[in-house]
């Protein structure tokens, strides 16, 4: 069941992020190659920080990526001794 596009999906707020429910790499050379497609990008919906949600335009999958993985945001160190 596809889900409809979330309202905050705009065109004009796109990401390049690979769907984990598409393959668009198999099919798109420019893809394959990890270069911007006119094609197949993604809605970016939101961002928390390093934390972007996105809409994959095909499918409509909603997910959620950090783009920083294994880096400690600022508020989440432990204070100094």
């Amino acid at each position: 069941m596809r889900l409809p596009l979330d309202p905050q999906a705009d065109a004009a707020r796109r990401a390049w992020v690979a769907c984990p429910v598409c393959d668009d790499a198999d099919t798109c050379v420019t893809c394959a190659d990890r270069r911007n497609c006119g094609e197949h990008w993604r809605y970016l919906i939101s961002n928390d920080g390093p934390v972007v949600h996105l809409q994959c335009p095909g499918c409509t999958h909603v997910w959620s990526i950090d783009t920083r993985p294994g880096v400690t945001r600022r508020n989440d160190r432990a204070p100094f001794s």
